[in-house]
């Protein structure tokens, strides 16, 4: 699976305006996607910043996640998915890309 596969994927789920008011970091073995969604229009990025919420996950299983294939609560409880932050932005970014 690819980076770039998911970059474009979180891009054409949120949008210019997500609504999040948020910063948001999916954390994978192939690098960093940055969802910057304080600032309209939203950016999503490859940039290793800080966020509200961090999501370390695998690539694959990020594009699971936010295809509706993969439930993230029970990725977070059998380790697939570690949450670092804000958990009412992890439900918002649940809420959002789940079954998209």
């Amino acid at each position: 699976m690819s980076l770039q596969i998911l970059t474009d994927r979180v891009k054409n789920i949120l949008g210019t305006d997500s609504g999040l008011n948020a910063t948001v970091k999916f954390k994978t073995e192939e690098g960093n996607v940055f969802i910057d969604s304080k600032s309209v229009p939203n950016s999503v990025t490859n940039d290793d910043l800080e966020a509200d919420c961090t999501f370390e996950v695998s690539t694959k299983n990020a594009l699971k996640l936010i295809d509706g294939d993969l439930n993230a609560m029970m990725a977070y409880m059998t380790g697939k998915l570690k949450i670092d932050g804000d958990m009412g932005v992890a439900m918002k970014i649940a809420e959002t890309f789940g079954g998209k």
